[in-house]
């Protein structure tokens, strides 16, 4: 897609948004460098991505890539023959053990995140080089003793001979004889050789080399001849020490340079997971939802669109919702309404479900993808050009005139703008026509009055219109479908203070037909907001009497449980009774057996202890279900629930047969069948 319209929508300010949510440098760059895909299958690859980062934060919410770098300059700078030093070092083992972690995650969720899972097999962890460089360096970045047998063998020397030096120096400054001449009995450093500090008039006491004088000149800084060989000599394991340190880290960097091609890979995995990432939490700043990717030409339907550039406490959703015969809509209304933004809503919207983005719109939405989105929207084009506002906007136009066809989404703002109304009006139905004929999807914001009308009449296209509250004088910003914009310009005065009289007097100039025609129009959109507040208003009731049936559900379901858990115990203790009076019996029997008390007795017995087990089951019985309480016959003037119309009403007679009563809805009068009426308050009592 072309880069001017992707700027023109705002497109690269969505990117560097997702850029900032990234976690290392690949990854921003990889957000930057996003484009809107035009294949429906890699389309809607991308949208599946994000949904599966979004299901993984969710059950990770502490997964990030921070940590891990972008170490493919290092390798480049390895293969080049650079030295790389303990810190490189240290990003190198730290990326690719990330890597490694991240592998293994997403490879035991892989029926999980399948795509993620996927991505993640690019990952190329380079065990061997992990466990290498972790064996020469530790945490701080110091190569070890042990990184090999020489360093292990200087270190252990050049120790010995510190102290060899150092013990010496000791008992030069700690002599009796020499106290007199120390500036301070101490030992320091100069050009890294070991020195004490005399005093300038006594430098000659102490045989040696001065290597400093201090700012004063009171303060020279000698190298006693005593340590000079000792001095030589740690200097010269130091020397030996710090080139065997190099040797091992041009061994390690060798490693790096041949993993060049693996590292390469593994950077461009976590920068696809990066991405992920950042688009799940983007998503979940934006309350976003995956939208349906349709074929071309099929409608375009936004349910709560919003921009997501603009402030979600202030920004109103939009519904834009296109039939399948629908090709072309014709937006109008008043100057600051929020015609542009719609524009703008619906061709960011498109671009960045193209790119994988889920959208801030309400479930449910769906969109065909595009292979080419064309906006023609404000003022930026060519002043430079020396072109006019007029000449500026067709000469965009002019360039995809013919370039858009089924699979185009065209974005006109202001379509014949700056020019002879008449002329603009005419040129700008030519070219509305020339979009439909050729099918593309095409939004246009407006002044125009004719093309209102050509909306109306034309098959294939649609007015909508952006409201304004003459009350307030400001806009709503809520898009309506189906309607032109209203005039308000005779509204607006009066509001202003402008004398009724001259009110008057304009309207008298307006055309009989336009001042019917606008009635109309303020009479449809009166009835369409009561219409659209009665929905709300039984939507609303219809929710609370759901809520108060399943509160009632809910309560009876937990009485029947509390009744059921009674009876349970109950037969729980009876059994238990039974079951002990059942072992008494066979006791006391046996004792009876045994006492030779005859048969006839013992049978007895067993009769009686038979019914008394029969009386405690029959006390026992099986569970049976509690029916809800029947309600009392319903009456005149009672109020009742009205279930065909989900709402209440007042009853106000009795059918003759009984099977029927006359209720009271609103303003309206019906007759319902009784079993369609629930009971809600008895009639009131006469005074």
């Amino acid at each position: 897609m072309d880069s001017k319209h992707l700027t023109t929508l705002e497109f690269p300010k969505v990117l560097d948004r997702l850029a900032r949510l990234s976690d290392f440098s690949a990854g921003e760059e990889r957000a930057r460098a996003l484009r809107p895909a035009t294949e429906p299958q890699e389309i809607r690859r991308r949208l599946d991505i994000t949904t599966e980062a979004r299901a993984l934060l969710e059950e990770r919410p502490g997964l990030s890539l921070d940590g891990v770098h972008d170490i493919r300059p290092l390798a480049q700078a390895a293969r080049r023959g650079r030295l790389l030093l303990p810190p490189d070092l240290l990003d190198v083992r730290d990326t690719l053990a990330g890597a490694r972690a991240l592998r293994r995650t997403l490879g035991r969720l892989k029926e999980q995140y399948p795509l993620l899972a996927d991505i993640a097999g690019r990952l190329r962890p380079c065990a061997d080089l992990i466990a290498e460089i972790e064996r020469c360096l530790d945490e701080q970045g110091e190569v070890r003793d042990d990184a090999s047998p020489e360093l292990a063998r200087l270190r252990r020397e050049e120790r010995a001979a510190h102290e060899r030096l150092r013990g010496k120096l000791q008992a030069i400054i700690g002599s009796p004889g020499n106290a007199a001449f120390l500036q301070e009995p101490i030992i320091t450093q100069r050009e890294g050789r070991y020195v004490i500090p005399l005093k300038a008039d006594f430098k000659g006491r102490i045989r040696g080399i001065v290597h400093d004088v201090s700012a004063s000149g009171a303060t020279v800084f000698v190298e006693p001849l005593a340590v000079v060989e000792l001095n030589n000599r740690w200097r010269e394991l130091q020397m030996a020490e710090r080139r065997e340190v190099d040797r091992i880290l041009a061994r390690l960097g060798g490693m790096v340079a041949a993993r060049e091609r693996e590292i390469e890979q593994t950077v461009d995995a976590l920068a696809d997971l990066d991405l992920a990432l950042a688009q799940a939490r983007y998503a979940e700043e934006l309350a976003a939802t995956a939208p349906t990717i349709t074929a071309p030409g099929r409608p375009l339907r936004l349910f709560g669109a919003r921009h997501p550039l603009l402030d979600p406490q202030r920004v109103v959703p939009i519904d834009v919702v296109l039939d399948d015969e629908t090709h072309v809509l014709v937006i109008t209304g008043p100057n600051t309404g929020g015609k542009t933004v719609t524009l703008k809503t619906v061709g960011l919207l498109a671009l960045m479900a193209q790119a994988g983005l889920h959208l801030p719109v309400a479930p449910g939405s769906s969109l065909p993808y595009f292979e080419a989105v064309y906006a023609d929207i404000g003022d930026e084009q060519s002043i430079e050009q020396n072109l006019s506002t007029f000449s500026a906007h067709l000469t965009n136009i002019l360039s995809f005139l013919d370039l858009a066809d089924e699979r185009s989404l065209v974005l006109l703002d202001e379509l014949g703008a700056g020019t002879d109304p008449a002329e603009g009006a005419a040129l700008a139905r030519a070219l509305l026509d020339h979009f439909r004929r050729r099918g593309a999807t095409t939004l246009v914001a407006t002044h125009y009055p004719e093309l209102k009308a050509y909306a109306q009449l034309t098959p294939g296209v649609r007015n909508g219109s952006v409201e304004f509250d003459p009350e307030t004088l400001s806009p709503t910003y809520r898009l309506t479908i189906g309607l032109p914009g209203r005039s308000n310009a005779l509204a607006i005065a009066r509001r202003l203070g402008m004398p009724a009289a001259l009110v008057e007097e304009a309207r008298q100039q307006v055309a009989p037909d336009a001042l019917q025609t606008e009635a109309m129009l303020n009479d449809i959109h009166r009835l369409r907001v009561q219409a659209a507040q009665a929905r709300d208003a039984a939507y609303a009731a219809r929710v609370e009497a759901e809520r108060l049936a399943r509160r009632l559900r809910d309560r009876w379901a937990a009485i029947e449980r509390e009744r059921e858990e009674i009876l349970a115990q109950a037969r729980a203790v009876a059994q238990e009774e039974l079951e002990a009076l059942q072992a008494e019996v066979r006791r006391l029997k046996r004792r009876l057996q045994a006492a030779a008390v005859p048969l006839e007795e013992i049978g007895a017995v067993e009769q009686a202890i038979a019914a008394l087990t029969d009386e405690l089951e029959t006390a026992a019985p099986e569970l049976t279900e509690i029916p809800l309480p029947p309600q009392r016959p319903i009456q005149a003037g009672d109020t009742v629930w009205v279930r065909p119309l989900s709402t209440t009403g007042q009853v106000l007679s009795i059918g003759a047969d009984g099977r029927e009563a006359e209720v009271q809805v609103g303003p309206a009068r019906t007759r319902v069948r009784l079993d369609m009426l629930e009971l809600r308050a008895a009639p009131r009592a006469e005074p």
